[in-house]
């Protein structure tokens, strides 16, 4: 995903960028391990008072660091 943003990064830095064609593929279950990293030790998901993820639960960032690009 870097490799793409940093392609379509404008060196004038207007956002407009020319290309010919973008191929997109599935990433290999290999790669999308290599995505994650922690241990699930709750099936929590959500808070649902705080709508913010449970520590150590499926949604953690521990475990699924969100990536602001």
């Amino acid at each position: 995903m870097k490799d793409l943003l940093d392609i379509m990064q404008s060196p004038t830095g207007n956002g407009n960028t020319e290309f010919d064609s973008i191929q997109i593929t599935l990433a290999s279950p290999d790669v999308i391990k290599s995505w994650s990293h922690g241990e699930v030790k709750k099936p929590e998901t959500i808070n649902y008072r705080t709508f913010k993820p449970e520590r150590d639960g499926l949604l953690c960032q521990n475990i699924w660091p969100s990536k602001r690009f």
